[in-house]
């Protein structure tokens, strides 16, 4: 089917050509793109592509759509979704990416509940060494995570406009950018089978480049996963993932993750106001001292701590 009379009816169900790929299945959708499970018609081989519709990304979305592209198709890392071929209509861009049979870290917690140490530990040092990709690429992801929807069901958006009326109140400067995060495609994906799990970093669609010494300030991300300088509009830099990276760290070990909050003020709350991660007893005596500490540390409120952190984490 021709790209701009595809575009045109994105809810097409049939299976229908883009190039060389039959689209056969929708996986996922948001309001600004399509998620489809496909197949190359020359070899046979299993991809997705991902369908963005341009007129409906804002001037940020597009930056981080441009970013998302520079990115992928400049890296080649085991622990970094791979960006196949990229293909344009007038309306619509299309990221061809390998396909993971292996499913997303969000379903693997749900079917299997906490992993063991040993396992974090393995899934931990894969996502450090993609994470160091990124910043040696000065990228930072922001929306890490192994939840496939970008609020939480204790979130409703309307927390969110509240910070910024409190924030225009209190404030004689304007409030950094609000985006909350859409779901695109799940940010944590798996390849291979269960005993030799690869997982692989996706959805930049939230990313953006920043040189060091510079801060962003654009909220964005998950808020169960966002670090608390982000949570209070304050600039940031790449130590914001690192923080993530704790708090997916602390959700394998426990299966859930570690801070709670009907509201994000909430949230910040109890972020601030915790002495210490909110382990299970019945989880922390078996868990070695090392991996309490380094979860700790990556859930610092100083972020300084967890970049320097995670760099002896990702070589141990």
């Amino acid at each position: 089917m021709d790209p701009q009379a595809m575009a045109a009816m994105p809810y097409l169900l049939e299976p229908f050509t883009i190039g060389d790929y039959l689209l056969k299945s929708k996986l996922r959708e948001s309001s600004v793109s399509i998620v489809w499970k496909a197949e190359t018609k020359s070899s046979g081989e299993e991809v997705a592509v991902k369908q963005v519709f341009l007129s409906k990304l804002n001037k940020h979305l597009a930056n981080c759509l441009d970013c998302e592209l520079n990115f992928l198709s400049s890296v080649n890392h085991p622990n970094i979704i791979r960006l196949l071929q990229v293909l344009q209509s007038e309306s619509c861009l299309f990221l061809v990416l390998e396909f993971c049979a292996g499913g997303n870290l969000a379903s693997y917690i749900r079917r299997y509940g906490r992993v063991q140490e040993q396992l974090a530990r393995r899934f931990m040092q894969q996502l450090g060494a993609g994470l160091e990709v990124l910043q040696s690429h000065h990228i930072i992801h922001r929306d890490l995570k192994p939840e496939f929807s970008g609020m939480h069901p204790d979130f409703a958006s309307k927390s969110f406009y509240r910070i910024v009326i409190v924030w225009h109140y209190f404030s004689l400067v304007a409030p950094p950018t609000l985006q909350l995060a859409i779901p695109i495609l799940l940010n944590i994906l798996l390849l291979g089978s269960k005993d030799d799990l690869v997982l692989k970093i996706a959805d930049f669609g939230l990313s953006r480049s920043l040189d060091p010494g510079n801060y962003a300030q654009t909220v964005c991300g998950s808020p169960l996963y966002m670090a608390p300088e982000v949570l209070q509009f304050q600039s940031y830099d790449e130590k914001v993932d690192m923080w993530s990276l704790g708090a997916i760290l602390f959700e394998l070990l426990n299966g859930h993750p570690p801070f709670h909050g009907r509201t994000s003020v909430q949230l910040l709350q109890n972020i601030k106001s915790s002495t210490c991660l909110p382990f299970s007893k019945l989880i922390l005596p078996r868990l070695h001292p090392d991996c309490v500490d380094m979860c700790s540390r990556l859930l610092s409120v100083n972020p300084g701590l967890a970049l320097l952190l995670s760099i002896n984490f990702i070589h141990s």
